[in-house]
């Protein structure tokens, strides 16, 4: 659906605009959370933020790489859903609630262990007869690849994810380009102050000897997170945890937004013919909104993406 009726405000009709801009100048409250630390199998730990109103029913909501639940898209999103009539359980990944996780391993994009526990978790509540999903970039990757890989627990009726780097061999060269320079250093400098806090904790298990000489995605990934999580190397973690390939064995209701101008996403990330061939699955191209982005400016603060998430949601499939 190219054509998805979204239209940006003046002068934010570019991509790079729409990225950067809901960052650095949207204001979003921060929602009433309540914070819930639950153990994991293997002596470990996630932090949990909930923001509940009594609701039967609960939106998960799954952030980008080196976010955590105080984004400004993810507290957004949680006010939205809260006023849509559903509570929110917003998750950090390990290591990504402002203290380093215990283990050696981290996040990446096939950690689906994680968000199946988070949910198992909030099953386990007893109060909820329905659960969505909402993903955004790696957490909209990781969303869909537990959707079409792992065994889905049938509380989870439905789906939505933004911005996602289902290629991901793909998305990592297109960050290669000299456009995407500051993005690329950016998250590079998140992702060594990340190694630094582990190192603190386990000295002898890794090191940041040489760091400055990873420039690109596939440095780093061949040199930390492929070994560290059991994969040959970059390629073959990319490979195994591109969500492309699950797309056509999801069994629920899932909308998918990428936007043609995301400086993130190359052509290989608007699976169109993954989609064609499963009903579920319903995707959004629309021609502007850059890397979760899609702004609009409105009385209730309200981004186009965070309607059309509300909106999918609450509409009976």
């Amino acid at each position: 659906m190219k054509n998805s009726q979204y239209y940006p405000p003046f002068l934010f009709g570019n991509g790079h605009i729409q990225t950067i801009y809901p960052g650095l100048f949207r204001k979003i409250p921060s929602p009433v959370y309540t914070r819930e630390r639950i153990a994991t199998p293997d002596n470990d730990f996630l932090d949990l933020d909930w923001s509940t109103d009594g609701n039967r029913k609960l939106t998960i909501l799954s952030h980008g790489l080196e976010g955590n639940t105080s984004r400004t898209y993810v507290k957004a999103m949680v006010q939205a859903v809260n006023d849509g009539g559903w509570d929110a359980l917003a998750w950090n990944y390990r290591s990504c609630s402002g203290e380093p996780n215990r283990q050696l391993r981290s996040y990446h994009n096939g950690a689906t262990d994680d968000l199946a526990w988070v949910i198992d978790h909030a099953k386990k509540k007893g109060k909820y007869k329905e659960i969505a999903l909402v993903g955004f970039s790696l957490g909209g990757n990781l969303t869909l690849v537990h959707l079409g890989r792992d065994r889905v627990d049938p509380l989870v009726k439905k789906a939505v994810v933004f911005s996602v780097p289902c290629d991901l061999a793909a998305s990592a060269k297109v960050l290669t380009k000299p456009s995407n320079k500051l993005y690329m250093k950016r998250f590079l400098m998140l992702l060594h102050q990340k190694i630094k806090e582990k190192m603190a904790i386990m000295p002898h298990a890794l090191n940041d000897v040489g760091y400055e000489k990873i420039k690109t995605f596939k440095d780093f990934d061949d040199r930390y997170t492929a070994p560290i999580h059991g994969f040959k190397d970059a390629r073959d973690y990319w490979e195994k945890c591109s969500s492309r390939q699950f797309i056509p064995t999801i069994k629920i209701p899932c909308l998918i937004i990428n936007a043609l101008d995301d400086p993130f996403l190359p052509r290989q990330c608007f699976p169109l013919a993954e989609t064609d061939t499963n009903p579920k699955i319903n995707l959004k191209m629309p021609e502007s909104g850059g890397h979760v982005g899609f702004i609009s400016f409105n009385k209730k603060n309200l981004y186009w993406s965070e309607q059309q998430a509300v909106s999918f949601l609450n509409r009976h499939i």
